[in-house]
């Protein structure tokens, strides 16, 4: 496992960098939700990932659920800005970085299924199948405030 998330943990490290990243809650014309398996830690999430210079957010997320999934996507709206100082991600080389996401909503519109370096398992599950999935809370949390349908974004 090359990287532990600290999710609300009072015995959490210190965040030391604050990197922008974006994630998508990517839903097939059937309302069924495109997750994959982490590599690095085991866990069923959203696509998404850090931003790199020279892209912008939205450029981002369509980039990370291409190289995560395979698929291509529409954003229809934004779901939230998350930056809890509360949850930070560890990795072995001593970075603790705080959450920044935005997360949006988007639709497929061309690719096929298929796993990345990233990714181990890609596929798209019902609300149903995803109550026994092994997802971490804050991700939880974003299909859950996309799933609330809401008038503004969640700025948390």
């Amino acid at each position: 496992m090359s990287r532990i998330e600290h999710f609300e943990e009072d015995s959490a490290p210190r965040a030391n960098r604050v990197v922008p990243a974006a994630s998508a809650v990517v839903v097939d014309d059937t309302d069924r939700i495109l997750l994959i398996k982490r590599t690095d830690n085991g866990l069923w999430t959203i696509p998404g990932g850090a931003m790199e210079p020279g892209e912008t957010i939205a450029d981002c997320c369509r980039r990370e659920v291409l190289e995560e999934s395979g698929i291509e996507v529409d954003i229809t709206r934004l779901i939230g800005i998350y930056s809890n100082p509360r949850h930070v991600i560890e990795y072995l080389d001593g970075e603790v970085r705080q959450q920044f996401s935005v997360c949006f909503a988007c639709r497929p519109v061309a690719g096929e299924l298929r796993t990345s370096d990233e990714s181990s398992e890609v596929g798209y599950f019902t609300l149903f199948e995803l109550a026994t999935m092994d997802i971490h809370p804050s991700i939880r949390l974003r299909i859950t405030h996309f799933g609330e349908s809401r008038p503004d974004p969640v700025i948390a």
